[in-house]
C-alpha cells in the first residue's frame, strides 16, 4: 500500500500530521480492538490494518527518538486491554507505472524507502537532491512528481520553524507548482504560509 492508502485507512487526508495520525490510531483501535469485539472477524481484520497503517505511517513521521507505541500506550482506555502482538508491517509498495522497466520500478521503491530515511532524519536537502534526480529519470510518473511537491514542502515547514521566512517561501512555492493539482498539498501549504504571517 502507499502512504496515501494509510491515511485513508486512519480517515485522514494525505499529508496529515503525526499527532493526527496517532489521535486517529487511537479513536480507531479502540473501537475495533479484539477485546471489544470478541469473535468478530471483520472487527479484527480492521483492527489489524489500522495497527499497520499507524505503524507505517510512524515510521514516516515519527519525530526521531518517539516510541511507536505512544499512542497505544498513552490512549486512555476505561479498562485497559492486553493487545495481542500486531503483525509485521510490509514496506509500503509504491505504485506499479507500466511505462517504467523492472530496474526503474526498483530504483523507485529503493528511492522511496530512502526519501523515507531522509525525512526521518530530517535531511531535506538530501531528499530534495534525490527526489529532483528521481524525478529527471521519471519525468512523467505521477508519485513522483507528489513525493517532490512534499519534500518541498517538509523542507518549507522546516525552513519557518527554523526563523528561514524567505527560503521557506520559495520552497513552499516550488512545492505547488511541482504538484499543482493536489488538493490536500495546497490545504498544508496553505496552513504553512499561515504559519509565515505570524513570523516575526
Amino acid at each position: 500500500m502507499s502512504l496515501a492508502d494509510y491515511y485513508r485507512v486512519l480517515g485522514l487526508r494525505s499529508g496529515a500530521e503525526f499527532e493526527a495520525v496517532k489521535t486517529a490510531y487511537r479513536r480507531l483501535a479502540r473501537k475495533y480492538h479484539p477485546d471489544v469485539n470478541p469473535g468478530d472477524q471483520t472487527a479484527e481484520e480492521r483492527f489489524i490494518r489500522v495497527t499497520q497503517a499507524y505503524r507505517a505511517l510512524a515510521d514516516v513521521l515519527a519525530p526521531e527518538g518517539a516510541s511507536l507505541d505512544s499512542a497505544e500506550d498513552s490512549a486512555e482506555d476505561p479498562a485497559p486491554m492486553a493487545a495481542p502482538e500486531p503483525p509485521p508491517v510490509p514496506k509500503p509498495q509504491v505504485a506499479v507505472n507500466p511505462q517504467l522497466s523492472d530496474a526503474e520500478q526498483q530504483l523507485k521503491q529503493t528511492s522511496y524507502e530512502q526519501l523515507q530515511l531522509l525525512f526521518r532524519e530530517q535531511r531535506f536537502p538530501r531528499a530534495i537532491a534525490l527526489v529532483e534526480g528521481l524525478s529527471k529519470r521519471m519525468p512523467r510518473d505521477p508519485e513522483v512528481r507528489q513525493w517532490q511537491a512534499i519534500t518541498y514542502q517538509r523542507w518549507g515547514r522546516f525552513l519557518i520553524a527554523h526563523q528561514q521566512p524567505d527560503k521557506a517561501r520559495i520552497y513552499l512555492k516550488k512545492a505547488l507548482s511541482t504538484d499543482p493539482h493536489n488538493r490536500s498539498l495546497w490545504l498544508e501549504v496553505n496552513q504553512d504560509f499561515r504559519r509565515l504571517e505570524q513570523t516575526p
